[in-house]
């Protein structure tokens, strides 16, 4: 699990569109890394729609926003093509990346235990460090809070 202060983990992984995306190549930008459970379902659609009008807001501050899940590209490029998504999403498959972020673990609905992510925010400054963590996340002003956060680095 990360903490703040430590650099966060470098990856590399499969983005929407083509190509790929690697954390420390976006230096000196700061990074927004929001990690959402799945595609196109009502929270996080609601998330990544409420990032995408803030992305400009974002860029001025100086941050980028990245969405992880463990959907496939294909999967994100229909999200991101259905709901005019102006953000990057990355493509975690083999939850690598969710497990070394501590955001993957034992949920529960319903009285049913499953493994899955955790939504989670890590802001990461110009320099790799972790400057901020937000855990459980609850979607309503979140990310107000973040881009406040963001101006704030």
């Amino acid at each position: 699990m990360t903490e703040i202060g430590e650099i966060a983990p470098d990856f590399t992984l499969p983005r929407d569109g083509e190509g790929s995306l690697t954390l420390s190549a976006l230096r000196p930008k700061a990074v927004v890394l929001y990690f959402y459970p799945k595609d196109d379902t009502p929270g996080c659609t609601v998330e990544a729609l409420d990032f995408t009008a803030q992305a400009a807001a974002f860029a001025a501050a100086g941050a980028v926003v990245v969405g992880v899940s463990k959907d496939p590209v294909k999967s994100h490029d229909k999200f991101v093509k259905k709901h005019a998504l102006g953000i990057a999403l990355v493509s975690d498959e083999a939850s690598d990346v969710c497990e070394r972020y501590g955001v993957w673990g034992e949920k529960s609905m319903y009285g049913k235990t499953y493994m899955g992510i955790e939504r989670t925010t890590v802001l990461i400054d110009g320099t790799g460090k972790i400057a901020q963590i937000w855990r459980k996340v609850k979607v309503d002003g979140h990310v107000a809070e973040v881009l406040a956060a963001a101006r704030a680095l």
